[in-house]
């Protein structure tokens, strides 16, 4: 593996462990055992580390947000689909858990977070329209279902934002994927009201392996139906 490799996978690693204002490229040097004049070869700041990670963590998002045209969208792609976004947000955790401080930080990252945000927001958007087609959810139109998507967005986005306030009594390293995962309970509970009869149960089903278990807040754990 090349440095800058080496470097992007370390970075990542230690940001996601100890949280990015906490670690400089000294730090990040050292994990690597190299001296910070060779990190800085390769990268003028931490800014251009972070930002180069966001590039490819929208790069995986979009990938997994690649919605089939040549065939009817399923309950297994749609399961994929939420899976993957929450893993993709699992592996680049600290990016979400100090969104607003580092957005602040760098008017590149805040340019290119929107513009990745209006993707995300038209390709869930597609689903939804998707999801229609096959029946498995009711048509709606399409004002209600770009708010539809946008509550979608703001769940997935700001999920690792309340699990941190409701485990502000355990360290950050307490939260777990599966912890994680447990937004995919809030986001199918969205969609309870518009199923279709043929699926509901199956969803009401899969929505149940997702159930949050939160310290001392198990009455807000989604909307029962």
């Amino acid at each position: 593996m090349k440095t800058r490799d080496k470097i992007l996978l370390s970075s990542l690693e230690l940001f996601n462990d100890k949280g990015e204002r906490n670690i400089t490229t000294n730090h990040i040097a050292a994990h690597l055992a190299i001296s910070p004049g060779n990190l800085y070869y390769h990268f003028r700041n931490k800014s251009d580390i972070i930002y180069e990670i966001f590039q490819e963590y929208e790069k995986l998002v979009d990938y997994y947000l690649d919605i089939p045209e040549d065939r009817p969208i399923t309950l297994e792609d749609m399961t994929f689909y939420l899976e993957s976004v929450f893993d993709g947000l699992w592996s680049y955790r600290f990016f979400h858990r100090d969104l607003e401080y580092l957005l602040d930080s760098d008017p590149r990252l805040r340019r290119d977070y929107r513009e990745f945000t209006n993707r995300c927001l038209a390709a869930i958007n597609r689903i939804f329209a998707k999801l229609a087609d096959a029946g498995i959810i009711q048509p709606q139109p399409e004002d209600l279902r770009s708010a539809m998507s946008l509550n979608v967005w703001l769940v997935i986005t700001n999920w690792m934002a309340f699990l941190k306030t409701a485990h502000a009594a355990e360290e950050p390293a307490s939260l777990s994927l599966t912890e994680l995962k447990q937004g995919i309970y809030q986001v199918l509970t969205l969609e309870v009201p518009y199923l279709t009869p043929e699926y509901r149960e199956r969803v009401l089903a899969l929505r149940e392996k997702y159930r949050p278990t939160l310290p001392e807040a198990q009455g807000v754990s989604g909307v029962e139906a």
